[in-house]
């Protein structure tokens, strides 16, 4: 017979629930669906905030739509372009896909961009992220271009980010044979991991027009999956090639 526990015990134990259930977790090591591993960096710190360029300030165009914008990070870094920490991204770490931003986006041509303050991440939202976008300086890039236009915190731009993020099933673009890989091949593994997603809505971007840079996921201004209004990058019948995990470098 199991005897009940005396009241002095009965209150040692709660003490002891309280003390483990506020315990800061420790730092994460995160399995991505494409078997990525992301260890956040010892002494990792955010990013300075800086003035907007001027020529880039859009401020008067109201938000039509969304764009998820998913980068091959191995091409990132092979070509020095759109992740500004090299040292975090591409040598300490072996990503397949990461977010590159989130980006509200207007009815034509002209984008919301800059459009408030942009005051430095604090260093828990910079680590809560940096497996997502694994640069500081790209966080506080996106939050100050993109996040001031639709959000009243930081903190509320990533959250946001990261639910779609997190919603979203990253297939295994590397199992894709390489004489099938083409931007058409592309949409059909990220229709079949994600039930629902328009094939309409992915949009595949090439750089010098055979790697695989990016691909973009239209959603409608209320979040909902959407076809993109303006169109969906590379053909479907357009080859393309994948930069390989750990042969990059950063430059």
């Amino acid at each position: 017979m199991i005897q009940p526990l005396s009241r002095a015990a009965a209150l040692a134990l709660l003490v002891a629930l309280a003390a483990c259930e506020s315990a800061a977790p420790p730092d994460p090591v995160v399995a991505t669906a494409d078997a990525a591993r992301c260890d956040i960096p010892t002494g990792l710190t955010p990013a300075r905030p800086y003035d907007a360029p001027a020529d880039e300030i859009v401020r008067d165009v109201d938000t039509a739509y969304h764009l998820l914008a998913l980068s091959w990070s191995p091409q990132a870094c092979h070509s020095g372009k759109d992740y500004p920490d090299p040292e975090l991204q591409c040598r300490d770490n072996r990503f397949g896909l990461t977010l590159h931003g989130l980006w509200p986006n207007g009815p034509a041509d002209r984008h919301p961009r800059y459009c408030g303050p942009a005051p430095a991440l604090q260093p828990a939202t910079v680590r809560a992220n940096f497996c997502m976008t694994p640069s500081p300086t790209l966080q506080q890039h996106e939050w100050a271009a993109h996040g001031t236009c639709g959000w009243a915190s930081a903190e509320a731009y990533f959250a946001r980010a990261s639910s779609l993020w997190n919603a979203l099933v990253k297939p295994d673009l590397e199992a894709i044979p390489a004489d099938r890989l083409t931007a058409g091949a592309i949409r059909d593994a990220f229709v079949a991991a994600n039930p629902g997603l328009p094939r309409a809505g992915i949009a595949v971007v090439l750089a010098d027009d055979i790697w695989l840079r990016e691909v973009r996921l239209c959603y409608a201004a209320d979040f909902a999956r959407i076809p993109c209004p303006r169109g969906t990058g590379a053909p479907d019948r357009q080859r393309l090639r994948l930069a390989p995990r750990g042969t990059a470098t950063a430059r």
